[in-house]
């Protein structure tokens, strides 16, 4: 039987990440497991925006932009859910940049996670074919189980 003490949560900020990430509290709480949120800044934004030969000062402040924002947001989902949480499970704020399956295969690998719970939408558009394709990569590629939520 599982009974995962590591459990990873891949968050874009988005209404259906706030419902994996409740779903894994709700795990966590059963499990006294410790919780890794992981947000991945996107480098095709960045890789965009070099094509266009934009100057590299203006790049520099494009990223600490992105960066800055991505810790305003996990700020608000960390204050908003500790409290739901009342302190009972551990959460683990992780920031990272790259592509965002890669990423997220590479933090469960080196967490150590025993469950990846993942929105099986995301903000891309046309619902990215019903199983976005972040989702979709993860579960091909995961080492553990991956608990997909839907939006019902």
């Amino acid at each position: 039987m599982l009974r995962p003490k590591n459990i990873l949560v891949p968050t874009d900020f988005s209404e259906y990440s706030d419902k994996a990430l409740k779903q894994a509290l709700d795990i966590a709480k059963d499990y006294h497991s410790q919780v890794y949120l992981l947000h991945v800044i996107s480098e095709h934004t960045m890789q965009t925006v070099e094509e266009y030969s934009i100057d590299l000062e203006i790049i520099k402040q494009l990223d600490d932009q992105l960066l800055s924002k991505a810790k305003e947001n996990m700020q608000k989902e960390l204050d908003h859910y500790r409290n739901k949480a009342q302190d009972e499970i551990e959460i683990i704020p992780i920031i990272r940049n790259g592509v965002p399956y890669e990423e997220i295969l590479k933090e469960a690998d080196d967490k150590k996670v025993d469950l990846i719970v993942i929105a099986s939408l995301g903000k891309t558009g046309i619902k990215k074919y019903f199983l976005g394709g972040v989702a979709q990569n993860v579960l091909k590629g995961s080492k553990c189980p991956v608990l997909l939520t839907k939006d019902l």
